[in-house]
């Protein structure tokens, strides 16, 4: 690829480059030197899971080592233990070196279904590393880089300061050590969310302030979930999960909004712009069908070819043949079984106990197309379950784990 081809790739989804020149100063330098550069990702490990909203980055990270640059996942087990206040109207809870391995682990295994993890492509880093046995005189130096008035540009610590909800002074050093990440792995080119802009660019004044060159910093959009208003996340319920079922997966990539699908196949495919423009048209392309094309997409990249024709198979025969709507309101319930009578009435598709059992008795209820006939037996929910009572009123199920 030329270079003016790889910037076109690499623009592709990205909201801000700061800035293109630069990355097309280092893009052929690289070339010229014959040397990778080093990508920069970094990750507080909160959690053991990633969804589809965090492969955005992922996927981008990935075109720059189809590129042939270098991947560097930056896990903050020592960030994380302070809490990144990005976005949060508080303080986030510090978590212990325990679960953060944990997490960690879990984390880089997920991101494995998107990245090349051979040796020459991806390098795994712990922030510990440079950071646990900084001194205070050198904690005090990094500080020293930024003023109070900068870091209160930043919009969480001014919306809280406003609402007058405390701002606690080892807050404003995370932005100051996720930039000195960003000096210590020498990056060329950090990515991340747009939540992430303020502390990524603190990172190109860090090493400036050290006497680095200065990383480029590319920005990625926030990814709706499922329902197409909130980012995706697990505390809002509206997640698809890389280590879904395929079954599930690919029912709930149908169950989005027609004009979710423009930015989903941008950012979570590697569609051919001008073929996405066919396919989110509705007069060349039926939404049905585009979504179809996207599901299957998304399903082989996180599981093979045969489980994304499986899974679309499955949603036809059990949706269309069923005469099953494709959006469905989600329900969340436990995982403990429960009697037969007693999920209809968590799914609000019965008023009472006794409404519940008496469609039960009549043949009225059913799971994914099978018939509930014993309102008194105990049933396992299932992720992704379609619970049906009569003709019209449908239920699907969440399951959070107790």
């Amino acid at each position: 690829m030329t270079i003016s081809e790889q910037l076109e790739r690499l623009k592709r989804g990205a909201v801000e480059i700061f800035n293109l020149d630069e990355l097309a100063q280092k893009l052929r330098a690289a070339a010229k030197e014959g040397r990778q550069l080093r990508i920069k990702l970094g990750l507080d490990p909160t959690s053991p899971d990633i969804h589809l909203g965090h492969t955005v980055v992922l996927h981008k990270l990935r075109q720059f080592q189809d590129l042939g640059h270098k991947a560097v996942l930056i896990i903050g087990d020592y960030t994380a233990q302070i809490g990144d206040p990005t976005g949060q109207n508080k303080t986030r809870p510090m978590l212990n070196a325990e679960e953060i391995r944990a997490n960690a682990e879990s984390y880089c295994e997920q991101a494995g279904k998107v990245l090349d993890r051979s040796e020459e492509r991806f390098e795994v880093r712990y922030n510990s590393e440079w950071l646990a046995d900084m001194t205070l005189l050198e904690m005090i130096q990094l500080a020293a880089k930024k003023t109070v008035a900068q870091m209160l540009k930043r919009d969480s610590f001014k919306n809280r300061l406003q609402a007058n909800v405390d701002v606690y002074v080892h807050e404003f050093l995370y932005p100051l050590l996720q930039g000195y990440d960003s000096y210590a792995i020498k990056a060329d080119v950090e990515l991340g969310g747009t939540d992430q802009t303020f502390n990524n660019l603190v990172g190109r004044d860090v090493q400036k302030a050290y006497g680095q060159g200065q990383q480029v910093v590319m920005t990625m959009p926030i990814l709706a979930g499922l329902d197409g208003v909130e980012k995706m996340s697990k505390s809002k319920n509206n997640t698809i999960g890389v280590t879904d079922r395929p079954d599930d997966m690919f029912g709930k990539v149908m169950s989005i909004s027609d004009e979710m699908m423009e930015d989903y196949f941008t950012l979570l495919t590697e569609t051919p712009v001008e073929q996405i423009k066919v396919l989110v048209d509705p007069t060349q392309t039926h939404p049905k069908a585009a979504k179809v094309l996207l599901g299957k997409a998304i399903v082989a990249q996180f599981h093979h070819d045969a489980a994304a024709c499986a899974a679309a198979d499955h949603f036809d025969k059990v949706f269309r043949q069923k005469e099953v709507p494709a959006e469905i309101a989600v329900v969340v319930i436990g995982d403990e079984a429960l009697m037969a009578s007693k999920l209809l009435m968590e799914c609000k598709l019965v008023a009472s106990g006794g409404e519940g059992k008496r469609m039960i008795r009549q043949g009225g209820a059913s799971i994914d197309g099978q018939k509930l006939t014993d309102p008194k037996a105990m049933v396992s929910p299932r992720d992704g379950a379609v619970v049906k009572v009569g003709k019209r009123k449908f239920a699907k199920l969440s399951v959070r784990k107790s």
